[in-house]
């Protein structure tokens, strides 16, 4: 994560790139809240067109409601929205980082050294008087970064239940199946922890302090010698927590299909309540 302090020392001492991930479940006008305001010289991009691939049917890593897009159909919409592999990234949305991070975690999987999210997102930077853009913004240069071999870790379906600390951060309600509003299935995976991302923030959206959060994760044994998987509904939310995990010292795997690939197989266990 950086701070809106540290984001504007950075943009004044070179060029940075700006991707807006403005995004949450069930909306569709992450492109209007972009040309409303944004960043000065940010690109928007669409999830579901550049940080994701529906055309993948059912695959073990790639499956879900967000399969993970092909690493050239991604490096791709990385180039045009300028993305230079010797160019700092800065990603934000305005829910806290929660939707911003599956782009933080895509550039990191495909080897982009310097990426981070910006803490609090486009209402932080907007309420410390930062300036903003209106309108859809020139097109980019291209830049020049071309996506490596995925070296984050990824968790397959049968990984959930080999033992390991299994977290789900999808909200509270979702994962006792008390609310299901987008999947067939209500539930979570057997054994699994409730660690809902919203949690890892503040009232104003930005992150909590560490020490409150390192105290949050070892309560759910994600700080111990054992492994640790992440999923959410489709891959989104859980990549918040393992950027935070990764801020704590921690590398957790991202089950990328989620609950949306889990209960595509009427085999595979579910859990309801706490």
């Amino acid at each position: 994560m950086v701070s809106v302090a540290d984001l504007a020392d950075l943009m004044s001492a070179g060029p940075v790139t700006l991707l807006d991930v403005r995004w949450r479940l069930g909306a569709t006008d992450g492109r209007q809240q972009h040309e409303a305001g944004h960043l000065p010289g940010a690109s928007y991009v669409d999830m579901d067109e550049a940080l994701a691939d529906h055309t993948v049917v059912d695959d073990a890593i790639r499956g879900g409601r967000h399969p993970l897009p092909d690493p050239e159909l991604f490096g791709s919409f990385m180039r045009a929205l300028g993305v230079r592999r010797d160019v700092p990234v800065v990603c934000y949305d305005d829910v806290g980082g929660t939707s911003a991070a599956r782009a933080w975690w895509l550039l990191r999987h495909h080897g982009h050294e310097s990426v981070a999210v910006l803490d609090g997102g486009y209402s932080a930077w907007v309420a410390e008087g930062r300036p903003v853009e209106t309108g859809p913004g020139p097109e980019k240069e291209p830049g020049d970064f071309e996506p490596g071999p995925g070296v984050m870790p990824l968790a397959e379906p049968d990984d959930l239940l080999d033992g390991r600390v299994v977290l789900d951060a999808r909200p509270g309600e979702r994962f006792r199946g008390e609310s299901e509003p987008v999947d067939p299935v209500a539930g979570h995976v057997p054994g699994a922890r409730s660690a809902p991302a919203a949690e890892n923030l503040g009232e104003d959206q930005r992150l909590r302090p560490l020490d409150e959060l390192r105290e949050r994760y070892a309560a759910l044994g994600a700080l111990d010698g054992d492994e640790v998987a992440v999923y959410c509904g489709s891959g989104i939310t859980a990549t918040h927590d393992v950027l935070v995990l990764e801020a704590l010292g921690r590398t957790a795997a991202l089950y990328p299909g989620s609950w949306s690939h889990w209960v595509t197989d009427p085999d595979r266990p579910v859990e309801v309540g706490p």
